[in-house]
């Protein structure tokens, strides 16, 4: 096993623990068969996608472990960033309290169709790792970089956030909580304000971009925005 392997699947051990802990700890018991689930569900669709960039594009895996606030280096980027990184944990700590305090009943079916949705994330995200080697976690130019408007990248701009609000969609569900379904509601503004400030980058940076743009009209959800 190389040392990027090793690295990938060390960083992903390390953010299972803490998910573990942002998880059980707020909801005061092991009992918890939604996060028993949640986990299992994330952990092997993680895997999974280490495996497969492992095997098809390491430069790609190698880029996508640079990511989070410290790894921008514009200033706004760096903001967003935080943001996400807070928004995240609100979308496991908030079903936690809200399992441990009983604030909202979801039917087990719901809970379920949250691991699907997660699962369903991840395939778009795939399908976007497939059709573009750039996808950096971090907004940066590569020296051979070009325009990619191929594959999902023909019917949006940012299939990458899509596929993402998916996932994310699916983490409070698969947690039970229809309060933690309302966070996603405050991270949308910082995911709306990091694609246009990346679509801004890309333009002034990227030869193409600009034409990609009047291309292809819509960010996120074809024939709505």
């Amino acid at each position: 096993m190389s040392k990027l392997n090793i690295k990938a699947f060390v960083s992903l051990l390390i953010l299972f623990l803490v998910m573990g802990a942002l998880i059980f700890i707020p909801a005061g018991t092991l009992y918890y068969w939604q996060a028993w689930v949640f986990l299992t569900v994330y952990a092997a669709a993680s895997v999974a996608m280490i495996l497969y960039l492992f095997k098809e594009n390491r430069a790609l895996l190698e880029r996508r472990m640079r990511g989070g606030p410290l790894a921008e280096k514009e200033p706004a980027q760096k903001i967003i960033m935080s943001i996400t990184s807070a928004g995240f944990i609100g979308l496991i700590v908030i079903p936690a309290l809200d399992h441990r305090f009983g604030w909202s009943h979801m039917p087990p079916a719901v809970a379920l169709a949250g691991d699907w949705l997660i699962i369903l994330g991840y395939f778009a995200i795939y399908f976007v790792f497939k059709e573009n080697t750039f996808s950096s976690s971090t907004i940066e130019l590569a020296p051979d970089q070009k325009v990619i408007d191929t594959g999902p990248y023909a019917l949006v701009r940012h299939p990458m956030y899509a596929g993402g609000l998916v996932l994310l969609l699916g983490i409070p569900i698969a947690l039970g909580s229809w309060w933690g379904v309302l966070v996603i509601a405050l991270i949308m503004p910082a995911l709306i304000w990091r694609l246009l400030d990346e679509e801004k980058f890309l333009e002034r940076n990227l030869p193409g971009y600009g034409g990609y743009l009047e291309k292809v009209r819509y960010r996120l959800i074809p024939r709505v925005w």
